[in-house]
């Protein structure tokens, strides 16, 4: 399984290699949250598109989207590895070159264009996604101080909100807005003819895309960031781990299939949006329009961390999780059971009470896990592939239409709230070892 970094270890970076501050890694660090979050959330205005294109079910749609985080479940072991042998600079450069192949294979699909290719292509993206996933993440957690691993997380996810805040309005204006599916009113039937012009319109954002990640990767390449110190990343002996045991460890059991449950409720609520207040009865609005409503969506959850971030230097981040899963819940409901702007808005704010569940699942999860932290980093990251569930409401809102399927979503809700009272409890031997 994969084996990103022990933050019990000693976190300072190695004295050999090169001098660069905290701050200024954090900083690049950054940018790699920024740019996958931007191209996963192009997603959100892809799929509606690619309904159109190829005139797909609901279940269709959200299938796209399931082989997307399939990606994470069987990249992240190759990704582990891969990050052992070659080191983590090296791992992040070749994760964002296998982005940039993937985003200039969609060039390819698109000119084709081709259903099967667009998957495939996606999966490349996700690999790579899952390549920085693997490493950024925990680095983040053990670079500074224990206790302010959740906090420091937050902020840097909050440029990865920041990342999809922007997506939108990028997709909505080259992708939704250059198309005549994303210009139309919902009932308005394409020709043959203006499904292949309409198929063309991700050329140009994919291209744009590809180009951005090169350079990324080839400014990466040339930074001088510095190795975490071997002890940060050595295994326990080995007759030493045959008395320890992840399953002791109730947060970590527990928030495994709260990541899932996370994941299937924030992006189901983000792939269906454009779909949902486009209807009659919500917000009657053309695709291209809705994707720019999506943008307040992202931008909450990034304003979200932000606070998020500030509020857990004072309070406990598991009492910080179960009031903003009570808000999720809340708005949810409102989403269910009211029409109209009023259910608009409530699935806008959802993204707002979303903002921290990610990076403090995770921090939860692996708190006081000791030699262990390894093991349990990389079960978390798998638990990103939970996102491939999000088909189970494709098909829910297939059946029973779409907003009955955001009942789900609210499900979600009361796994993350039931996690954040009681589940991220340290069991005793957890507590021993927290620091």
């Amino acid at each position: 399984m994969p084996a990103p970094v022990n933050a019990a270890a000693v976190s300072r970076a190695d004295p050999s290699g090169p001098k660069v501050s905290t701050r200024a890694s954090l900083s690049l660090l950054a940018s790699l949250f920024f740019m996958w979050g931007f191209i996963t959330v192009i997603n959100n205005t892809l799929l509606p598109h690619l309904r159109s294109v190829f005139d797909l079910s609901y279940t269709q749609t959200t299938l796209i989207e399931s082989v997307w985080f399939i990606a994470y479940f069987f990249a992240s072991i190759p990704s582990a590895k891969l990050i052992e042998r070659i080191g983590y600079q090296k791992s992040l450069v070749t994760g964002l070159g296998i982005m940039a192949l993937g985003a200039l294979g969609m060039v390819l699909a698109a000119s084709i264009p081709s259903y099967g290719v667009t998957l495939v292509m996606l999966f490349v993206i996700a690999s790579g996604i899952t390549l920085l996933q693997v490493a950024a993440n925990p680095y983040v957690a053990v670079i500074g101080s224990p206790e302010t691993a959740s906090s420091r997380l937050n902020l840097v996810q909050a440029m990865n909100s920041a990342g999809t805040m922007l997506a939108p309005a990028f997709g909505a204006y080259l992708i939704l807005g250059r198309s005549v599916s994303g210009t139309a009113t919902a009932d308005r039937v394409l020709t043959p003819a203006e499904r292949l012009a309409d198929a063309h319109s991700v050329v140009l954002p994919y291209l744009l895309v590809a180009i951005v990640l090169l350079v990324l990767a080839a400014v990466i390449a040339r930074f001088p960031l510095p190795a975490i110190g071997q002890n940060a990343t050595s295994r326990v002996d080995k007759e030493a781990r045959k008395s320890l045991s992840l399953w002791e460890h109730r947060a970590l059991v527990l928030g495994i299939p709260t990541m899932v449950a996370y994941l299937l409720a924030e992006i189901g609520v983000a792939n269906l949006f454009v779909n949902f207040v486009s209807q009659p009865h919500i917000a009657n609005l053309t695709h291209e329009k809705a994707g720019q409503y999506l943008t307040l969506l992202w931008g909450g959850m990034m304003v979200g961390r932000f606070v998020g971030s500030a509020i857990m230097q004072k309070f406990r981040a598991e009492d910080v999780l179960a009031v903003f899963a009570a808000g999720a819940l809340i708005v949810m409901l409102t989403v269910l059971f009211t029409s109209g702007h009023v259910a608009m808005w409530a699935l806008i704010l959802v993204g707002l009470f979303h903002s921290i569940m990610f990076p403090t699942i995770f921090t939860l999860a692996i708190r006081g896990l000791g030699p262990l932290t390894e093991e349990g980093s990389g079960l978390m990251i798998m638990a990103i592939a939970g996102g491939a569930l999000v088909f189970v409401q494709g098909l829910l809102a297939d059946r029973f239409g779409l907003q009955a399927s955001f009942a789900l979503t609210a499900v979600c809700e009361v796994v993350t709230l039931a996690y954040a009272l009681w589940g991220a409890k340290p069991s005793a031997i957890q507590a021993d070892r927290a620091v």
